[in-house]
Parts: structure tokens; sequence; C-alpha cells
């Protein structure tokens, strides 16, 4: 089963996902004349609360869960896979992936909030199902997508990054990972009970300080490697597409394996076109689609075009200084590339993974739960709830490679619907846009 999961997630994530993703990208990008550009007023956006909107959480609760989601293991580890798979040139396809993936979470968040539903009790319901039923007729689909969205947020939402943690904390303390999965299990229910607003609030707080502590934490390891930084980036646009800048355990690495793995680890980092953060960018409170979609796209300026690049400069930069760093598989390439650095290497990365993995866990229970409750109503959310909770515990204590690869098929297997919807309606994601962004209406309601 594990074989056949394998191979069926190799066939998902080879080049047809990875032109469909990138694609979307690149169309949305030139249909929406470049809304990137806008990255200044996104992030004003975000600090800035909109007392006149409805809405279950404020745009900067909904983007920091989001965040929660997306910055996750595959910043740190998944940037050295792809370094240690395609090259340091796999950097460089990585962050274009994510200049270019802000069109795209630009678009999902604003039919985030153009379909989104309003329950009877004044709860904000959105995401890829509602726009794939609501936009587009397509109720088969919509259902199709919550399953897998229910599905994919067990696997690289939950169990995967429970284990994560609880081999940090046996490998790094010598903490029993029964004990570590008991702990998580705990403070994970803690704030999964309390609903999106319990989500929203912790995360509100722990994103920001994780990921300022992070950002800090990598500038301080280019100082120490300042001599070898440049010689980096250098290497980094020089192997993305000349293979004859590689050498020693780069030596066979092609341009062709530095894009596919580079783009597939950036598209799998900040999750654009995988349609999970419009399912909570829906709850936020926003006076129109346009507000939340700048919003979005932040996410994925702070996941990729800033985490991730200083992850890969720091991780090239040290095979740079290091020669004798093994650069075979991307967990150890990691771990020896950050402990290299006397002091804060090591529990820069310790604190950066198991910060990163819980935040995750708590973003993924949101909209495992939404899907959920789309599926089956409201009566079904707090059973599920309890077993995300449950499979926090078994995540820390199983062994998970069946489970890496098949939340892998899942969330393709989500892209696909999602891209779809993006796609068919880009329409009326331009009609918003003219009608908000390029006339100069941002402080319209709806």
């Amino acid at each position: 089963m594990n074989h056949f999961f394998e191979q069926l997630s190799g066939f998902l994530w080879g080049w047809p996902m990875i032109i469909l993703l990138l694609g979307t990208h690149i169309f949305l990008t030139f249909r929406l004349k470049f809304p990137q550009l806008r990255i200044f007023t996104a992030i004003k956006l975000s600090v800035k609360r909109d007392h006149q909107a409805t809405g279950d959480v404020s745009q900067f609760g909904a983007l920091a869960t989001a965040l929660a989601a997306t910055i996750g293991t595959g910043n740190i580890i998944g940037v050295a896979t792809a370094i240690a798979l395609g090259g340091p040139g796999a950097v460089l396809w990585c962050w274009l992936t994510g200049v270019f993936g802000m069109s795209t979470k630009y678009a999902e968040g604003l039919l985030a909030i153009k379909y989104r539903q309003k329950t009877a009790d004044g709860k904000m319901l959105g995401g890829p199902m509602y726009a794939l039923e609501h936009g587009l007729g397509w109720k088969w689909m919509a259902r199709l997508f919550a399953v897998f969205t229910a599905c994919a947020a067990f696997g690289i939402g939950n169990t995967v990054q429970a284990n994560a943690i609880a081999t940090i904390a046996d490998t790094t303390y010598g903490i029993s990972p029964y004990v570590t999965g008991g702990v998580v299990c705990l403070l994970a229910g803690a704030v999964i009970l309390g609903g999106v607003k319990s989500i929203a609030r912790v995360c509100t707080a722990l994103v920001p300080f994780m990921a300022l502590f992070y950002v800090v934490g990598c500038i301080y390891i280019l100082f120490c490697n300042a001599q070898y930084v440049w010689p980096a980036i250098r290497l980094i646009f020089q192997s993305a597409f000349s293979p004859a800048a590689l050498g020693g355990g780069f030596a066979g690495t092609t341009i062709m394996t530095a894009a596919r793995y580079g783009i597939a680890r950036g598209l799998f980092s900040n999750e654009s076109g995988l349609g999970s953060a419009p399912i909570v960018a829906a709850a936020a409170q926003t006076r129109n689609p346009v507000r939340q979609a700048l919003v979005s796209s932040s996410g994925t300026f702070w996941d990729t075009v800033v985490i991730c690049a200083l992850t890969g400069i720091v991780i090239v930069s040290s095979i740079i200084h290091y020669p004798d760093i093994s650069i075979n598989d991307g967990a150890a390439l990691t771990k020896m590339a950050f402990g290299k650095i006397p002091y804060v290497g090591a529990p820069l990365l310790s604190f950066g993974l198991l910060t990163f993995a819980f935040s995750t866990i708590l973003g993924w229970s949101y909209y495992g739960e939404r899907a959920m409750e789309y599926l089956k109503g409201r009566r079904w959310t707090k059973g599920y709830r309890w077993l995300y909770i449950a499979a926090v515990f078994i995540g820390s204590v199983a062994n998970l490679s069946i489970v890496w690869n098949i939340a892998d098929c899942m969330n393709a297997l989500m892209a696909i619907p999602n891209l779809l919807s993006l796609l068919f309606l880009n329409g009326m994601i331009v009609h918003e846009t003219r009608k908000y962004l390029w006339r100069n209406r941002l402080d319209c309601e709806m």
C-alpha cells in the first residue's frame, strides 16, 4: 500500500501538476496586472482592523491562521530537501514560485469572500467548495474537494507535524515520544476546542513571534557566514540556469531537476493553489473581497519570498563554508548546516521546527473542520475535533512513511478542483479587482 501511494504521489506531483500550478500562477499574474506590486498595501491592510466589516476574526487573525498552517517543516527541511535533490539552483526556483504564487493566493482570497455564506448564527463559511458550488454550480466537485481536505488535514496538517515534534524532542532532548505526544495533544486540544476565534487568537500571538525569531536567527547565521553569503547567492543563480556551475556532491544535477524540485517545494510550502488558505480567509472581517485578497497574497510573500529564501541562503552558504557537510538527505543537511553555527544554530533549528509544526496543527484543524461541516453539517464537527486531537498523539508515536505519501496525494487532489475554479472564474476575479483595486475603491463596501 505504501508503494502504491508513493507511486501515485510521484505521478500527481509530477510535471503535469507543476505545469498546471505554475501556469496558473503566471496566467493570473498577467491577468490581474501584477498584484505583487501592491505588497506594501497588502501588508498595511493586514495589520489594520476593519471595524466596519462583518466576519468572525480580524484580517490579521485570518492571515496568522493561514500562515500557521503554511509555515511548517517544509520551510526548513523542505527547502533543504530541494537543495539536496535539485542543487542550489532549486532555491531560486522556489523563490520565483512564491513571487508568482502571490497572484494565485490573491485570487483564492477574493473568491473566498465573494462566495462565502452566512449561517443562521452569523458565522461565515467559505473556501473553494463554496466557489465551486455557488460560482460554477459544480457541487459534486465541491464535495470532492471537501473530502480531500478533511483527509489531508489528518496527514500533512496533523500526524506528520506531531511526528516531527516528537522526533526533535527525542533526538535533541531525549524525551519519550509518548510524553511529547501527550503534551502536544493537550496543548492542541486546549486551543482547537475553542473554535476559530481561539485558534486565531493563539496564531495571532504565536506566528509573528516564531517567524521573527527564526528570521533574526537566520540573519545572525548569515552574519557568521558573511564571506560566503554572496558566493552562495551567486551559486544559486548560476546553478539555476547552468549545470556547469555545480560540482562536488551536486554533480549530475541538471537545470530540469533544479526547476522541478524547487518549484514543487515552493508550491508545497506556500500552498498557493492548494485551496486551504481561502477556507480561513472567508472568516475575515473585511468590507470587500479585494481587501482580503491582498491580505491573503501577503501570506505567500512572508512564507516563501522571505522565510524559504533565507533558509535556502543559510544552507547553501553553510555548504560552501563547511564542505564536509553531507548533502544527500534533506533532514540531515538541515541539521548539519544549522549545527555548524556555534551556540544558536541547533537551538534555532529545534525552536523553528517545534513552533512551525505546532502552528501547522492548529491551522489545519480549522481547514479540516470546515470541510467536514460542508459535507455533514455542524453536528459532525465536534466529533471531528476530538478525532483530530487524538490523531496528534497517534502521529507522535507511529511510523508515518505511508501517511506522508497519502497526505501528498490528498494535497494534489485538493489542488486540481481549486485551480479549475480559479481558471473558470478568472472573469469574476478580474471584475472584482477592477471594481475595487484598479479604480482605487478599496474602502468601499460590497
